[in-house]
């Protein structure tokens, strides 16, 4: 008997599922974190953790096998070079699905798919601190802005004082 040897057809034409499917690998290695429903995430893990498998082995055999499924240079690169040699040791379960709950529209049950070993770069957290010190520095222009904005009210009160003197000078004759 053949039983559980299928997968989910996604309520897709093979064409469309297949590049789905793709895309979604690609995107997995690419950002090492996906949000996506858990059909989809399920069905995605399935081709994911088989090429990592591959992965893990760099001959051009398998780098072959896997440019059959991922296009893209940079990912199929990054795959055998970083999370291949990452994933070594590990026997299988590259990947984890962490439920978030249920989709507003159309209540699908939404998850997060990601690579066993992902953790939130520091790296990544460098910039957003360099990025205030840019605003930083974006303030202090304003704030240069600012000055010769004020300087330009005192140069009306100037102005203004003249019209008063002038509207003095009509009084007194």
């Amino acid at each position: 008997m053949n039983h559980k040897n299928g997968f989910n057809p996604l309520s897709r034409t093979t064409a469309h599922r297949r590049a789905m499917s793709r895309n979604m690998v690609t995107s997995l290695f690419r950002y090492e974190r996906i949000t996506t429903t858990k059909s989809k995430a399920l069905e995605v893990r399935k081709s994911a953790e088989k090429l990592i498998t591959r992965a893990k082995v760099d001959t051009v055999h398998n780098r072959r096998e896997v440019a059959k499924f991922i296009s893209d240079e940079k990912i199929l690169n990054k795959l055998f070079t970083e999370i291949g040699p990452r994933m070594k040791e590990r026997n299988g379960g590259y990947t984890r699905v962490l439920k978030l709950g249920y989709r507003q529209g159309d209540a699908a049950d939404v998850v997060i798919l990601e690579l066993v070993d992902f953790k939130l770069d520091a790296e990544k957290n460098e910039p957003a601190e360099t990025k205030p010190a840019k605003k930083a520095t974006a303030k202090k222009t304003t704030s240069k802005s600012k000055e010769a904005v004020e300087g330009e009210p005192k140069a009306k009160k100037t102005t203004s004082k003249k019209a008063s003197e002038k509207k003095e000078e009509s009084k007194a004759e």
